[in-house]
């Protein structure tokens, strides 16, 4: 019997797909997996159109282009949920590269483990010019976060989903959170919210360049600060008015001052002050939705 995946690629102005959809024709398969190719470009005109078609006639990849615009990535993502077929889905970045075994891996574990969605790593790859500290610290790979034992949220730069969880629960990505982030977030909270479950393919490597832009304590505390913004629009939605949104909002401030003083203690040792910084910023982040603020933009 033959499985169907579709690997789906949300991409902006980012030449850097080339080595993606080469990453992806030097997939080992086992038999019986038929893989496809979906690309949404996200910009206002079918800019990349020509250069994806062109590295799946050199790769000799079966890809569908889809133009998606414009500028909202939870718009390109739901193009990608319409144009898929495959029983599967696999979700990957325009700048990032799969390791050869990376598909499957993902789907042998969705498989063993009846997951409806499975995350692999995501491993980030550092320039001479980053800054010694966060090269050190490592802040920008990504991984589950486990509470109580299980998965309840999930990103989505390395993922497989059944297209079948996805149709049943009626999964979108929210337009709403298109251009400030947080949308792979929300996703998959509503997807573990509904009862589905996320397990994890420790051996599914992606590999992701750090853009200098990107290499900044500036950048890791708004990336950071976003994240506990989306964590506190959950809360928000599902604490009860008054007594419940007052007592996460204290909660929240009180793990915030437990991280600014971690900070000071460890401020001789910049990746260890920096990652007390960082998840301080998430709790702010927290605070700041559940008074009320509007969430940052980040992209």
């Amino acid at each position: 019997m033959t499985i169907d995946v579709d690997v789906c690629v949300c991409t902006y102005r980012r030449p850097a797909i080339a080595e993606t959809l080469a990453s992806l024709a030097r997939q080992t398969l086992p038999d019986g997996i038929r893989m496809r190719v979906v690309v949404a470009d996200n910009d206002e005109t079918p800019e990349a159109r020509t250069r994806v078609l062109a590295a799946a006639e050199t790769h000799l990849l079966d890809v569908t282009y889809v133009h998606a615009p414009a500028r909202n990535i939870s718009l390109a993502r739901n193009a990608c949920l319409d144009a898929a077929r495959g029983e599967f889905l696999a979700f990957l970045d325009d700048d990032e590269t799969a390791a050869p075994g990376w598909l499957a891996a993902l789907l042998a574990e969705i498989q063993a483990g009846g997951w409806d969605a499975v995350l692999g790593p995501v491993k980030a790859v550092y320039g001479q010019e980053t800054p010694g500290w966060i090269a050190a610290g490592d802040f920008h790979s990504t991984g589950p976060v486990r509470v109580g034992g299980r998965i309840l949220k999930g990103y989505a730069g390395n993922v497989m989903i059944r297209r079948r969880t996805i149709e049943g629960l009626g999964l979108r990505f929210d337009l709403a959170l298109g251009r400030q982030g947080g949308e792979d977030d929300d996703f998959f909270y509503r997807l573990t919210d509904a009862g589905g479950t996320i397990g994890y393919a420790p051996e599914a490597l992606a590999h992701e360049p750090v853009p200098p832009q990107r290499a900044s304590l500036r950048w890791l505390l708004k990336r950071s600060f976003r994240t506990g913004q989306t964590h506190g629009s959950r809360l928000k939605a599902s604490a009860a008015r008054g007594a419940g949104r007052l007592t996460q909002t204290i909660l929240a401030t009180a793990k915030g001052g437990v991280c600014l003083a971690g900070a000071a203690v460890t401020a001789f040792s910049p990746a260890r002050r920096g990652r007390w910084l960082v998840r301080g910023a998430l709790h702010a982040g927290v605070v700041a939705r559940l008074a009320g603020w509007r969430e940052l933009e980040l992209y």
